[in-house]
């Protein structure tokens, strides 16, 4: 058992948002000084567009989070909310009436010994393979002892590149339900896995993903996969239950990597199909 969480969610909108955002900050600053969340995190989502037609694309978020084993302590914050409706920023409302915090639990990761957990490999004609556990063992979080260096195929030649998604290429599937998330990503030929494993380095993910610059990133290197895979550790906190992001499992983590631009081959791109081709241009 983590605590309780509460959650209120600001709308700004139209001009001036992040003054507003501010002005709602200080306004609760004096209760959350008073009465002590054992955490508070405040988020802005800048979800607005300018000249929007339509009100709710005019709209930023600026999410209030609060943990504390005491449920009384969100009580107070809820309270101080909703007497602001009137007293604050122009346009004040919040994206739901503030409810009764939840509880929530901790998820911890934990080690067993890999001969207790059985796999196999079953194949199209139902027939079981035993995969028998590798002869690694943990070292402790993070650590392995024994874990055998992998070789990188030899890195494309150079020549020209151009800017797009790295989606265009490669796919990704990420989450967890621990504090630590995974992001896989694979491409489907061997040129392009020649270019993706000497591309996107650790150092490499954390310029694409800035969310995880601070926390601890470990590269999986899984050739006859072509593949790669990330472990962040921390980056969802407490666990899925205590929902300290956002995306509290890390499922989109993985989109939004396929979505960042880096400078692919144009040899890589000239394999896309046409409608490839122009999703990328969007």
């Amino acid at each position: 058992m983590g605590g309780h969480r509460d959650e209120v969610v600001f709308v700004l909108t139209g001009l001036d948002i992040e003054a507003k955002a501010r002005l709602v900050r200080a306004q609760l600053d004096g209760v959350l000084a008073a009465h002590r969340p054992a955490e508070v995190r405040w988020t802005l989502a800048r979800t607005d567009r300018a000249d929007a037609a339509v009100q709710e694309e005019a709209g930023a978020l600026l999410r209030l989070v609060v943990r504390d084993r005491d449920p009384e302590v969100g009580h107070a914050v809820r309270t101080a909310c909703v007497e602001l409706a009137l007293a604050s920023y122009p346009g004040f409302h919040v994206a739901g009436p503030p409810a009764k915090g939840t509880p929530y639990g901790v998820f911890e990761a934990a080690y067993v010994e890999p001969e207790a957990v059985r796999h196999a490999a079953v194949l199209p004609d139902g027939t079981r393979v035993p995969v028998l556990p590798p002869p690694a063992r943990s070292g402790g979080r993070g650590a392995v002892v024994g874990r055998p260096k992998v070789l990188l195929p030899d890195p494309l030649p150079p020549g020209p590149t151009r800017r797009a998604p790295l989606g265009l290429v490669a796919g990704a599937r990420s989450g967890d339900k621990g504090g630590s998330a995974n992001v896989g990503v694979w491409v489907r030929d061997e040129a392009a896995w020649r270019w993706l494993a000497h591309e996107l380095t650790v150092e490499r993910f954390r310029q694409l993903l800035p969310e995880t610059v601070g926390f601890a990133v470990e590269r999986h290197v899984l050739p006859n996969l072509r593949a790669l895979n990330f472990v962040v550790d921390g980056l969802l906190g407490e666990g899925v239950a205590s929902q300290s992001r956002f995306d509290p499992q890390a499922k989109a983590v993985g989109e939004w990597l396929r979505a960042r631009h880096v400078d692919i081959p144009e040899a890589l791109l000239a394999r896309l199909s046409p409608l490839s081709r122009a999703e990328g241009d969007l």
